[in-house]
């Protein structure tokens, strides 16, 4: 069994709060180019499909990150990973405020989600590190929904700012506060990379699918996908869908609000449930609840039904998320975890950048917004299934 190597200047529960601030700030950024993007498109002159794939670089990016970063966390330590990333995307996201055009635009975005992924794999390490086992799905959904809470602080600026906030702006200041976050994480946050194995095989293949984990490994990579194709089309378009349907910017902007805020509520209640009862409800309660959420936020006209439904699917969809996170890397030896989440993270980001680009495509094809939103119902009904057939398949490890 790892011990992990405390050594630092703070205590379990100021490392869970350094790691939260710093997935806050990821949220912030993600969900800031869903809220700047109704603005944003008729100033560069972009058309639906180039937003969505704008969208989706940043997603290509982190879905590269999170293989590279995992990799080398695992060899060199979580920390020096983790400064070097929130670095990255923090500076990357004031390149994206100062773009003029499309293609400049894609490639800072791209550039900015290396920095997120070299991150995430990181956070879910720490995590299992530094927590019980009886504890690990709580510490970890406690972390993540520092995501949801940063998107709901940029959707809720969006708000207050009204018409007269400049787009540009939420990226300066999502791209200023993490360069200060940087140092603190550098000067407080203590290396918990687990004790040497010297007779760890560390080859990929071997730590993704060797010793029967091919299987669990696919099912994870497919799970996550799904649920991030579902989150990402959700963050990227949910308050031009709600514009599209004849609302105001300014109510695109509160049902993101909603949707972020109960994801922070169901990353919480999710995650003790998780630790209670094990992973096998939740995980399959997060697609059934999240199909249910989809169905009433394409079926319904009025404005208090709307921003109920969207809470419902962030609820599920991005709570749910993270209880999948905090089970990825109890399929993997200790001394491979950040890989293991890593990769799985990864492969998963597909779902991330296909999602967005889906409903670019969609509407773009004259698609109505419930139209777009009915399309996730059957993607959520398989995650609710391959989330049964992964639970039921192969236990995960409690070391």
């Amino acid at each position: 069994m790892a011990t992990p190597a405390l050594r630092g200047r703070v205590g379990p529960g100021a490392i869970v709060a350094l790691c939260f601030v710093v997935a806050a700030l990821e949220g912030y950024d993600i969900q800031a180019f869903g809220i700047a993007a109704p603005r944003l498109a008729p100033e560069l002159h972009l058309g639906p499909s180039q937003v969505g794939w704008a969208g989706s670089a940043a997603m290509l990016g982190l879905m590269l990150g999170a293989f590279v970063g995992g990799g080398l966390a695992d060899r060199i330590g979580r920390k020096p990973v983790l400064v070097a990333s929130v670095a990255a995307f923090g500076l990357f996201s004031i390149v994206t405020a100062l773009t003029h055009t499309y293609e400049t635009l894609a490639l800072a975005r791209f550039l900015t989600g290396l920095g997120f992924g070299g991150a995430m794999p990181n956070l879910i390490a720490v995590a299992g590190e530094i927590s019980s086992a009886n504890r690990r799905a709580a510490t970890t959904t406690s972390m993540f929904c520092g995501i949801p809470a940063g998107g709901s602080a940029v959707a809720l600026l969006a708000q207050l700012g009204g018409a007269s906030l400049d787009w540009r702006t939420l990226f300066l200041i999502g791209g200023a506060l993490p360069l200060l976050v940087a140092p603190l994480i550098a000067l407080l946050l203590p290396e918990t990379r687990p004790q040497p194995d010297p007779s760890a095989d560390r080859r990929l293949v071997h730590t993704l699918a060797g010793e029967g984990r091919g299987l669990a490994t696919l099912l994870l990579w497919l799970l996550i996908g799904l649920d991030l194709l579902v989150t990402y089309l959700m963050v990227n378009w949910l308050p031009t869908l709600t514009v599209a349907r004849g609302f105001s910017p300014v109510v695109g902007a509160t049902a993101s609000l909603w949707f972020n805020g109960f994801s922070v509520v169901g990353a919480l209640v999710l995650g003790r449930v998780a630790d209670r009862i094990g992973y096998a409800v939740p995980a399959v309660l997060t697609f059934v609840g999240l199909a249910a959420g989809l169905y009433g936020l394409a079926s319904t006209q009025a404005l208090p039904s709307l921003l109920g439904f969207a809470a419902v699917s962030g609820f599920f969809v991005v709570g749910g998320a993270y209880v999948i996170y905090a089970l990825a890397p109890l399929y993997y030896p200790p001394q491979a975890r950040a890989i293991g989440a890593g990769a799985a993270i990864g492969v998963g980001r597909l779902g991330s950048i296909a999602g967005p680009a889906i409903a670019g495509q969609l509407r773009a094809a004259g698609q109505t917004p419930a139209q777009v939103l009915q399309a996730m119902i059957p993607v959520a009904l398989l995650g609710a299934a391959t989330a049964l057939i992964l639970v039921l398949t192969r236990k995960p490890r409690t070391d």
